[in-house]
This record gives structure tokens, sequence and C-alpha cells, in this order.
């Protein structure tokens, strides 16, 4: 039995290696999907185990079609074009202002759309912005990754591993806000300065102080509609309480079938250019973590957090927060979220550590290009932009802010109490 848990564990973290790393540059499903293959083919878990697995991510795939169809039919009909004209003409030459009105952009998408929606339709945005002004990217795109995560707990529609984490039972909207509205205005506040300063140098120059604006065609204005209608939905599922992937993944195919008729744009066409290796990656994840289950790893886990809430609830919250806000850049945010969940489940633990485990869950992938799905979205589109971000190019700004926000947001929320 310990050679057969030893065996799990030892594929769980090569093919997690593998998506962090992308040996030969091969992209990360691939890793997540290898690993989880082997885990079947070689029985060490049964092929029940990994259906179980990957249903279980369902909600997580619909909403994730549904968000890259959107974004993907405002790019080909000329949103982002025309928001980038805007900007910068508002910017006024300024990449501080430039970078300010991209960051409360990052802070109102995540806010209503979810992190997921600031990488696939705001990032894309963003580039054409850094185009159209000659500026760098960098500071502008690092803003994206950063603000999707740390905007992230500001409702509970801002991110799906707030549902993983609270097993769909989700606090009323009023409690919710008692107990993150401050934490995430802390979050939100603290990474902002810091990446003011982390970036400094690239937002001391100047970029193009006004551009030429075309008009926004048909199909543009009916793929910001349909962005718009996703959002009220969006809210309106998330304060009833329902699953947000079904009515997500509508919303896209409805907006994509209905701008292409408008613009006698073939459909097909526009899902070619999805990356759509993100549900391989996603699925093959559940899996990893089922596996991971199988070990006994969340009932130890259980054991752990009850013993800590019994002594000390105050330290042994800020303490789980912060192990997990760790521990999501080791196996991605959504996985971690998931035994977080279980174990959580099985302690009874007070309300002040789950929710200072949420905190983690979703301010810790900052650290890490592969914390979470928004972060390894957003990899993707800025690849598709022919950019590029390292890991240890992004783990040098993710070293300052994800500790500096995680810490603040974590007291925040114990003062509150």
């Amino acid at each position: 039995m310990m050679l057969h848990h030893e065996a799990i564990w030892t594929i769980a973290v090569l093919a997690t290696a593998g998506v962090i790393i992308r040996p030969f540059r091969v992209p990360e499903w691939v890793w997540a999907v290898t690993g989880a293959a082997l885990l079947m083919l070689t029985g060490l878990i049964p092929f029940s185990m990994a259906g179980a697995g990957i249903l279980k991510g369902d909600d997580v795939y619909l909403f994730l079609i549904g968000m890259m169809l959107l974004s993907e039919t405002a790019q080909a009909n000329g949103l982002f074009e025309w928001i980038a004209a805007w900007a910068v003409d508002h910017a006024a030459g300024s990449m501080v202002k430039l970078f300010t009105l991209v960051y409360l952009a990052g802070v109102l998408v995540t806010t209503f759309m979810s992190n997921d929606a600031t990488a696939v339709v705001l990032t894309p945005a963003v580039l054409a912005v850094a185009n159209r002004a000659r500026a760098d990217p960098l500071p502008l795109l690092f803003a994206c990754a950063l603000i999707a995560n740390a905007a992230s707990f500001v409702l509970p529609v801002s991110n799906p591993a707030n549902l993983v984490l609270y097993d769909g039972a989700l606090p009323a909207l009023g409690s919710w806000m008692v107990s993150f509205a401050l934490p995430s205005l802390m979050a939100i506040v603290m990474t902002y300065l810091v990446l003011r300063v982390t970036e400094r140098k690239h937002l001391s120059q100047r970029c193009a102080s006004q551009v030429d604006v075309t008009p926004l065609t048909r199909g543009g204005k009916a793929a910001f509609g349909g962005i718009v209608l996703t959002a009220t939905l969006l809210m309106m599922f998330s304060a009833l309480d329902r699953p947000l992937g079904l009515p997500t993944a509508l919303a896209g195919i409805a907006t994509a079938l209905g701008v292409s008729a408008l613009a006698r744009r073939s459909p097909f066409a526009l899902a070619r250019n999805i990356s759509w290796g993100i549900l391989p990656l996603v699925a093959g994840l559940f899996v990893l973590v089922a596996a991971i289950d199988s070990t006994g790893l969340v009932g130890h886990v259980s054991q752990l957090l009850k013993e800590a809430a019994r002594t000390d609830p105050a330290t042994a919250a800020f303490g789980s927060g912060t192990l997990l806000a760790f521990v999501s850049n080791i196996m991605n945010n959504l996985p971690a979220g998931l035994i977080a969940s279980e174990a959580v489940a099985q302690a009874h633990a007070p309300q002040l550590m789950v929710d200072s485990l949420l905190i983690g869950v979703d301010l810790g992938p900052n650290l890490s290009v592969t914390g979470s799905l928004a972060t390894i979205l957003w990899l993707q589109v800025i690849r598709r932009g022919r950019e590029d971000v390292g890991f240890l190019q992004f783990l040098k700004v993710g070293a300052l802010a994800m500790p500096a926000a995680l810490f603040t947001a974590l007291g925040a929320r114990l003062l509150i109490g």
C-alpha cells in the first residue's frame, strides 16, 4: 500500500512539474493528461475514480467554454481595438494613467465576471492597448494577471474557486460582504502599490497620447451586449446560489452565433482560434487530485485543521490561509481548493478558518504563472499575441506582490472577527 501511494504521488508531482515548467515547450494540458492517463493505465486508480474526478469539473468546463467564446467573439469583431483606442486617448500619453485605467478595468471585470474573464476578455484588449499606444506591454499585462486573483473574492461570482471551496454552499451576499469587503479592498490596493513600485522603470516611459478611433461595428456592439448580458446573468445566478457554468456557456454560445450571423462570419472559424487545451488541462488536474485524495491526504489535513482550530482559532486561520496560498502554486489553486473544501467539511472548521482559506486559495496564485486557471489562461492569451512571461520573470514580481496582499487581507479578516 505504501508503494502504491508513493507511485501516485510520484506521477502527480511529475505531471504538475510538467505543467509548471513546460519542458520542450510542450503545452500544459499534455502533461496533466499524460499524468492522469498513467494513473489509470498502471492501475493505480480505477477508471471509475478518474471518471468521477473528470465529472466533478463539469461546471468549470462550461464556465470556461462560455468565457472563451465571449472573448474570441469580441476579439474578432474589433471590440478590443475600440477599447484600446479609448484607453490610450484618456491616458493622454502617461503610462501611469494607462496602467491605472487597465488595473481599474481589471477590478471591474474580475468583480462582476470572474478572474477567468479578466484573463480571456480583458487581456487581449490590453495587448491591443499596448500596440496602439506603442507602449511597453509588460506592466499592463502584469496588471491583468495579478488583479485577476487580487479581486477574485470581492463577490462570490468573482472566482469559480469560491464555489469549489464552499462546496456550492456560499454564504448569503450580505454575510459575504461583511467578511470580505475590507480584505478584498486591502488586497486590491496593496497589489496595485507593489506593481507601481516593481514596474516603475517601465511606467516612467511615455506612450502615444492619441490614436485614430475606428467606429465600433455592429458586431462589436453586439459582442459588448453579450458580455454585459453574461455579467448580469452571472450576478443573478450567483444571488440565487445556482451553478454558473451552464448559463455562462449558453450566453457564450448565443453571443458567438448571434454576432457571427450579424457580421456574416463563420462561427466555426471563430471556434478554431480558441485555446481549447485548457479543458483537458482542467480535467487532468481533477483526476490528479482524485488520485491524491485516495492516498488519505484529505483525512490527514482534516485532522490537522481540527486540532489547530481547537488550540488557537485566529492563529490557525492565518496559518492555514497562508499555507494554502503557497500550496496553490505547487498544485494549482483549483485542486488545492477541492482538497481544502473536503478537509474543511470533515473537520467542521469555524467560519474564520474557512474564510482565511478562501483568501489563501484566491490570492496565492499571484506568486507563480501556474497557480490558477486564470493565470494559465492569461499566459495562453499573451502567447497568442506573441508575448511571453517566463516562470522566473513572473516569480520576481509575484514574490513581492502575493505575500504583501495575502498578509494584509488575512490581517483585515482577523480584525473583523
